[in-house]
């Protein structure tokens, strides 16, 4: 049976170099959790409307975020760090869990 992907979206504020960079230690935590996502990234007024299950962004962005109406299915993480691995790694370990993916 194969598994279902997980649609995550990586954002910063110009959906450029931070968010990028973000993807890459996603994939990294992705890869040894042996978890097949669709990984992209975006700046924030983007990242509503491309619909993602699950948004990673900075902690700095939580107030720019709270503008939005984000949809029930989308859970957006904050980090401190959006290229620390292991706090990627533990906070999204519980939402794949809740997704049925992990």
């Amino acid at each position: 049976m194969m598994k279902k992907k997980v649609k995550m979206l990586m954002v910063c504020g110009a959906g450029l170099g931070s968010s990028f960079a973000c993807q890459m230690s996603v994939e990294d935590v992705l890869r040894k959790m042996g978890v097949e996502a669709d990984l992209d990234h975006c700046d924030i007024s983007s990242a509503v409307s491309m619909n993602p299950e699950v948004i990673i962004t900075a902690m700095n962005f939580k107030t720019q975020f709270e503008q939005f109406t984000i949809p029930d299915t989308t859970t957006i993480l904050y980090l401190k760090n959006i290229v620390g691995k292991a706090e990627i790694e533990e906070k999204l370990t519980p939402v794949l869990q809740a997704k049925g993916v992990l």
